[in-house]
């Protein structure tokens, strides 16, 4: 048996997936985080039989007649694939809205449950919803239900499997009798439908609290220094907080000297190949466990960026960066995925589907992977740690700088390409909440969960080859110095194309090329190489990191694997979501010419303002910026004449 939930986006839909379902997807008070249908097994405590029943989690929709890529998906799931069920979830705080998507929905000939969700919301405002009434004018089973508690829904999946079982589809009157001529007719009796049975006893044109902190949060000059500030509040707890405090405990002391230390002391007493021990506690434990170290750090960033999308407030962000970003030829819809891939690139790749302007939803799949995900996290801790021990400004610092390159990129892409933004925001601005501690605790420990998943899996194979490629020679003979090893090799050839950049030394090249697999690796790979050579903690302020960067020269390495393109698994999002191998190459050409182009910028500049002296790689790095200055004025100069002669700039195809 399969149960789909329909409803409209913020009606507490996904959020009753995980109650039935046990599982962790994200529930955010915008349209757009469902960006496809997903299912799961309901939970025994729900029903006997629940090994049989099928819960199915479908986009947000506010019609069934399509008009974003969510409903299309929605819309051709109960169409095509006609559920047993349809658990048709209508917002409690907004009635009128959700009944004309279950208007139409009762006129598929599927069975149908409505549930009545967030009754908590109904009782605190002290209004009243006849039930009885409301399920005899719809002519199906209505059953109030708060999806953030348990209340109603066992009682939801009972009605659920019983009207599913009995295939009886609803025929209300106002169908039957085919009253509804029109989307306004329709309108017009879901909304005498709504006043009918919804008894309210506020008066609707009353200034709420809710309304009151909108006007300063969502303000359009005070809004963007207010998410600044809440956003370094939220870092600064987690780098100088309980984050850094267990973090600092975990690569200094437990990876640090415990671990290798007991298990260094198990192998000799084994008798174990000293090459073998070596691979085990320098390559497997050394590489991984400077990764997991940081897991406390992203751990609690992750339960605080939780408790400020479940509050609401993430949503007023959307309206205030919306007048900006349309001034780049995107819109508010385009910071959902990014606020989405501060997690992680990949879903946040993927949330862009829910963009309707080809052009916009492109350049926001190029330019959301800008924004430092839970994998970038590790580098900025780790070059904080060492470089700027006592400051808390490193974190906030990347992600501000993130804006400002997604802003200056935005501008280079619309001028490059003559992009028009054409496509209209709208989001429904839910009612700030109280948010829930058991919510975010769970998020936290599922993104840590996959996290650890990442750092024993590919991480951990990854390491222990980098340690294997630096301590043997292509012949497969130990090598006596690392310079000879595989892996000096390999990295010796892309060496030279990081001169510019003011970064010497085959070690950079390796950790830069294995972060293209997973920027984790990043990391790993110079724990590895650095650590094994000078037998030197990696997070030593002054230390081993200290003879191959200077506090420039390490700020200008963290932005170079921050802006250049992510990790191969969020790569193939991009090129599911672009739909076009030319298009791919187009956006991961940008983000390598952003990445570098800024890397270069601010090694050589900030080397000759603070030290006086010019890095290494001074003359081609000018030479590059003035043919990369005198390309980008052609190409633009070209396209902006083509566009004007109507020959067009460029294809969306």
């Amino acid at each position: 048996m399969r149960i789909a939930l329909a409803g409209n986006p913020n009606c507490g839909k996904t959020t009753l997936y995980n109650r039935l379902t046990g599982k962790l997807e994200t529930a955010g008070n915008w349209s757009g985080v469902t960006v496809d249908k997903k299912e799961a097994n309901l939970r025994s405590k729900y029903h006997g039989d629940s090994k049989d029943i099928i819960i199915v989690d479908l986009p947000g929709a506010y019609s069934i007649s399509p008009f974003t890529g969510e409903e299309v998906i929605t819309r051709d799931f109960i169409v095509d694939e006609k559920p047993d069920v349809i658990v048709n979830i209508v917002d409690g705080a907004n009635i009128s809205r959700s009944l004309f998507f279950t208007s139409q929905l009762l006129e598929l000939g599927i069975p149908v449950v409505v549930a009545l969700n967030k009754a908590d919301i109904i009782a605190k405002r002290g209004d009243s919803v006849d039930l009885d009434k409301f399920s005899k004018l719809l002519d199906c089973k209505v059953v109030e239900i708060t999806a953030t508690t348990e209340k109603g829904t066992v009682k939801l999946i009972e009605e659920a499997v019983k009207v599913a079982k009995s295939k009886k589809a609803p025929k209300p009157s106002f169908i039957a009798n085919k009253e509804i001529s029109d989307d306004v007719k329709r309108q017009s009796i879901v909304d005498g439908i709504a006043k009918d049975i919804h008894k309210k006893t506020r008066d609707a044109s009353q200034v709420r609290l809710s309304d009151k902190v909108d006007r300063i949060v969502a303000h359009k000059w005070l809004g963007l220094p207010i998410f600044f500030l809440v956003i370094w509040g939220v870092f600064s707890f987690s780098i100088n907080g309980l984050g850094g405090y267990l973090s600092g405990y975990l690569n200094e002391t437990l990876f640090g000297e415990i671990i290798p230390n007991a298990a260094n002391g198990f192998f000799e007493s084994m008798g174990v190949n000293p090459l073998l021990q070596a691979l085990i506690v320098d390559g497997a434990i050394g590489g991984v466990g400077a990764v997991v170290g940081f897991l406390p750090l992203i751990m609690v960033l992750f339960f605080c960026l939780s408790l400020l999308e479940d509050s609401g407030y993430m949503s007023r962000v959307a309206v205030v960066m919306d007048r900006f970003f349309k001034k780049i030829g995107l819109s508010g819809k385009s910071i959902i995925p990014m606020i989405v891939g501060s997690g992680c690139a990949i879903p946040g790749v993927m949330a862009t589907r829910t963009i309707d302007d080809i052009n916009e939803r492109r350049m926001t799949t190029i330019l959301t992977p800008f924004v430092p995900c839970g994998a970038k996290l590790p580098i900025i801790a780790l070059f904080g740690a060492v470089f700027f021990p006592d400051s808390t400004w490193v974190l906030p610092a990347m992600y501000a700088l993130a804006i400002i390159m997604i802003v200056v990129g935005g501008l280079l892409l619309k001028k490059i390409f003559v992009w028009e933004n054409t496509s209209q925001f709208i989001i429904e601005l839910p009612e700030y909440k109280i948010p829930s501690l058991k919510y975010a605790f769970l998020q936290m420990l599922d993104k840590g969960k996959a996290f650890i998943y990442k750092a024993t899996t590919i991480i951990l194979v990854c390491n222990t080859l980098v340690w294997f490629a630096q301590a043997y020679t292509w012949g497969l003979s130990p090598a006596e110095d690392q310079g000879m090893s595989i892996l000096a090799s390999v990295g010796s050839i892309i060496s030279p194309i990081l001169i510019p950049l003011g970064f010497l030394g085959w070690q950079l090249a390796a950790a830069t090329l294995t972060g293209f697999i997973a920027k984790e690796n990043v990391v790993g790979t110079l724990a590895v190489v650095l650590a094994v050579a000078s037998e030197e903690a990696l997070m030593v302020p002054g230390g081993v990191m200290s003879t191959i960067f200077t506090p420039v020269t390490a700020v200008a390495f963290m932005v170079f694997n921050l802006f250049t393109p992510p990790c191969f698994a969020a790569i193939g999002a991009m090129n599911s979501e672009m739909g076009s191998k030319k298009w791919l190459f187009r956006g991961i050409g940008f983000q390598l010419g952003v990445g570098y182009i800024l890397a270069m910028i601010i090694s050589q500049v900030g080397s000759l303002v603070l030290y006086g002296e010019a890095a290494q790689g001074l003359v081609p790095a000018i030479a590059i910026l003035i043919l990369t200055i005198v390309g980008l004025f052609t190409i633009i100069k070209k396209n902006n004449s083509n566009a004007v002669t109507g020959k067009g700039a460029v294809s969306t195809k």
